[in-house]
């Protein structure tokens, strides 16, 4: 310290101010210049290197492209004006002591240093929206044990279980739960309590007499785990679920985007417990072998190249998902639906996922979904979508049985006298499908009703992926009238009361131990 007080002191006595410490934009300005002149001379050394090497009298290019060539005698005149244009050029705006290509070089650096600075100051000015947090909720379900002694979380809505005309069971779809479905009750919840289908109210379900059931399928929401599922225990699943809750008559099954496949498989593997079913841009396998090749081409087509991906990786390399899941929703940051899962929407669409009431129950959903943290769960469901279901939506199409060939198989059908069998879901299938819906392209819809022709399909000019189940009382009310009929509200109470008769053996024994009381009183 002692040295640099005498350095100071020394400087001031002989009248030199000391130097000022410099900036750090100084510092970069600094910098940048000896990058810009180090470059320079870079590219001055690549060009001569260039001209030792190829611009010689007998290399290749100087045959065939310089100024005596057939290519140099044709692009001459066009060369020479667009050389006069750059000396103009070069007279008005280069300085005469500088060279032209040092001098075009730095400017061409500074353009593109002064873009690269005002980009950044565009990201950085522009209204950053901060990440929210994911929030797990304490525990909430009712839970049933399957028979492998796994837990099944479920949640029942609507009318009580000895009232109920109609009774309906939903899957949920990806990154979803059980709480894709909420039913609101009068008054109108805070928007984060709105959770699924928004606008779905109670006195609807009371009107049409609607029991509605959702469960989380395994590894989601309060689900255990089960990693050996398939498609036919899904169906099993489901199955159990509706014995276990008292569902005794058959029940309709609801699916909804790539919860459809579940709705696949119940018909497919419990057609015999199934009132009918009811799909809303139903998924199917886009590698199905069935497709032709414009209804193949229609479906993809609408798709980024991120989702096409995603769907290769999970037919060919599934554990490499694992990554991108954690990159994106088991993150534990939120963000919108099209970005984590690289989906294309359409303009309605877009302003309904931008709404923040759709942004409330969205991220509630979302929560709950995710909230074991694990991406193996996510995985089999990529996986159980695009890999063979064990079934073909062929298999669902109603048609005769086939009987057996030969003498002795007519002589039987005619001597049991039964009537023709029917193989196939021999219930209704309604589904709703939007023209403008990017996510699940109408092509699919298309294929499905080309296999099962039985199938009702109520194309929904203008409607988008979400837009038509979401905050739409009468659309609601037309999916109830389409699948019930008039609305006839819940099964009556039954007011019989039941009184207990004593037989007339047991009153006269009574009688007559009163009398032999009374008269040892006596």
């Amino acid at each position: 310290m002692m040295g640099g007080e005498g350095f100071r002191t020394a400087s001031a006595a002989a009248g030199v101010a000391p130097d000022k410490a410099a900036s750090f934009n100084d510092v970069v300005r600094e910098f940048m210049k000896g990058l810009l002149e180090m470059s320079v001379e870079f590219g001055r050394g690549c060009r001569d290197v260039v001209r030792q090497s190829l611009v010689t009298e007998d290399s290749f290019l100087v045959r065939n492209f310089g100024n005596d060539s057939y290519i140099g005698r044709k692009i001459k005149v066009p060369k020479d004006n667009v050389l006069r244009r750059l000396r103009l050029f070069n007279e008005y705006l280069v300085p005469e002591d500088k060279d032209p290509l040092h001098a075009w070089s730095v400017i061409l650096s500074v353009f593109l240093l002064a873009l690269a600075v005002l980009s950044l100051s565009i990201e950085y000015d522009t209204a950053i929206p901060v990440a929210k947090n994911v929030y797990i909720h304490p525990p909430s379900a009712d839970r049933i044990i399957l028979p492998d002694g796994r837990y099944m979380a479920y949640r029942e809505q609507g009318v009580p279980a000895d009232r109920a005309r109609f009774s309906i069971i939903i899957p949920h779809s990806f990154l979803s739960s059980r709480l894709s479905v909420c039913v609101l009750l009068p008054p109108p919840p805070p928007p984060h309590q709105m959770l699924g289908i928004p606008g779905l109210k109670a006195s609807l379900l009371e009107e049409f007499g609607v029991r509605l059931l959702t469960y989380d399928l395994p590894g989601f929401g309060e689900s255990d785990p089960y990693p050996y599922r398939n498609l036919e225990s899904s169906a099993s699943d489901m199955l159990f679920l509706a014995n276990a809750l008292g569902v005794s008559d058959k029940f309709w099954v609801v699916g909804y985007s790539t919860g459809s496949v579940h709705t696949w498989a119940a018909l497919r593997y419990i057609p015999d417990r199934l009132a009918g079913a009811a799909m809303f841009a139903p998924m199917v396998n886009p590698y199905d072998s069935l497709m032709n090749r414009g209804e193949r081409y229609g479906i993809w087509e609408k798709w980024t190249r991120k989702r096409k991906f995603m769907y290769f990786l999970a037919r060919r390399f599934p554990k490499f998902l694992s990554y991108f899941y954690r990159q994106s929703f088991l993150s534990g940051k939120h963000g919108q639906i099209d970005q984590w899962l690289a989906l294309t929407l359409g303009r309605r669409d877009r302003a309904l996922i931008e709404d923040p009431i759709y942004e409330e129950f969205w991220q509630r959903d979302v929560e709950e979904s995710i909230r074991q943290g694990n991406a193996k769960p996510f995985v089999e469901e990529a996986v159980l979508q695009v890999s063979n279901w064990g079934f073909s939506l062929a298999d669902l199409k109603l048609q005769k049985k086939q009987r057996g060939k030969g003498i002795l198989n007519l002589i039987k059908f005619f001597l049991s006298g039964s009537e023709e069998e029917y193989t196939g879901f021999l219930g209704p299938i309604h589904i709703w499908q939007g023209m403008d819906d990017k996510v699940v392209p109408p092509s699919m819809t298309d294929f499905v009703h080309r296999v099962l022709p039985s199938a009702a399909v109520h194309k929904l000019p203008y409607e988008g992926h979400f837009t038509y189940l979401y905050f739409c009382d009468e659309c609601h009310r037309q999916i109830f009238t389409t699948l019930f009929g008039t609305p006839q509200g819940p099964l009556p109470v039954n007011n019989t009361i039941e009184v207990e008769q004593t037989p007339l053996d047991d009153i006269q024994v009574q009688e007559d131990a009163s009398t032999q009381d009374d008269f040892k009183t006596d």
